[in-house]
């Protein structure tokens, strides 16, 4: 049976189920990241909210996917429970965008930097991005291939 799980603000959700699809909408400044591993058919996505846990380990213990570098690896970690081989995920991300049109916080680059950073750490490639600019995006994982698709202002597009 295919599912459509949906991703809020802060959140994270795994499938090993080939035929479901996972979806956050409304990604503005968040960084919404898929990590997928092709071989198993099984990935994730979590949409995080802030680039690091640095100056709020409480909340990061809390709930660490508010934060990209908490979030990202704890995803990472529990597909790997699940049978994913970390050599073989593929990472995409969609977002970080700057809504307010001001350079005030520029989380969306913050959040970005932070991925980069943090796959950088590891070893790990991004494989496609669709992020920065001033719009709104849906991000969507089909677990069946492992497709990507963003939708933004009425427009699909394959990362």
């Amino acid at each position: 049976m295919n599912n459509t799980h949906v991703v809020g603000i802060s959140d994270m959700k795994l499938s090993t189920n080939p035929g479901d699809v996972i979806v956050t909408y409304s990604l503005g400044s968040c960084l919404g990241v898929t990590v997928y591993d092709p071989k198993a058919r099984i990935g994730g996505m979590v949409h995080c909210l802030l680039p690091t846990a640095a100056a709020a380990k409480e909340k990061a213990r809390a709930n660490p996917f508010m934060f990209v570098n908490t979030g990202v690896a704890m995803t990472v970690r529990r597909l790997v429970d699940l049978g994913a081989d970390k050599n073989r995920l593929v990472f995409k991300a969609a977002g970080g965008a700057n809504m307010r049109k001001d350079r005030i916080f520029d989380t969306g680059v913050r959040n970005f930097n932070a991925l980069m950073k943090l796959l950088e750490r590891n070893g790990r490639l991004l494989t496609a991005k669709d992020v920065g600019g001033t719009i709104p995006r849906t991000l969507f994982l089909y677990l069946d291939t492992g497709r990507v698709v963003v939708r933004s202002l009425g427009k699909e597009s394959d990362l």
